[in-house]
């Protein structure tokens, strides 16, 4: 689960705590949405932190060969012919 999916469990929990009135037999909404920000919280404060510390490698650089040019055909027109078309 991602940044974007911590802050989804924020809002759902948000939603279950704040503007709900659900009532149902042996659960508090109330509760769970509270767990539900909770662990919302903690997941954007983990990925904040990793974030933090996490460095970027550059690659090493790679060493560029030149190719031998490219000899084209030339009709007769003055056109090139690769290949393609006519």
């Amino acid at each position: 689960m991602g940044l974007g999916g911590c802050i989804i469990l924020i809002a759902v929990g948000a939603i279950l705590t704040f503007a709900t009135d659900w009532h149902m037999h042996g659960v508090n909404v109330t509760v769970v949405g509270l767990i539900l920000m909770a662990v919302g919280l903690i997941g954007v404060a983990t990925f904040s932190g990793i974030a933090r510390r996490r460095r970027v490698v550059v690659p090493p650089t790679t060493q560029v060969v030149e190719e031998e040019p490219h000899h084209h055909h030339h009709r007769v027109d003055g056109g090139y012919s690769d290949g393609y078309g006519v």
